[in-house]
């Protein structure tokens, strides 16, 4: 599962990416962020962004979006800076 939202007309934000524990380790998540990423070309943005934990459970979602060119970010839209969220961003 996963949502693209509109942050402006040229920015989006990824958000609820999540695969069921069913089909983890099995390349769904990277065609899935592959598809969003395509949507969001398709919808014109040029900045894609996300947030995600901080927490060990974590650190392999922080990995897909890092191979897929995404970097530690500032807080963005209404999110504020906290220990417990990582944000992410990447030009598209």
């Amino acid at each position: 599962v996963g949502a693209l939202k509109a942050l402006n007309v040229t920015e989006g934000e990824i958000k609820s990416m999540r695969t069921s524990s069913n089909y983890l380790r099995q390349g769904i998540a990277a065609k899935l962020l592959t598809h969003i990423i395509e949507q969001a070309t398709l919808r014109g943005y040029k900045k894609l962004s996300l947030e995600t934990g901080t927490a060990e459970a974590f650190l392999p979602a922080q990995k897909l979006y890092t191979q897929f060119g995404f970097k530690e970010c500032e807080p963005f839209g209404d999110y504020e800076l906290d220990p417990y969220s990582l944000f992410m961003s990447k030009s598209v």
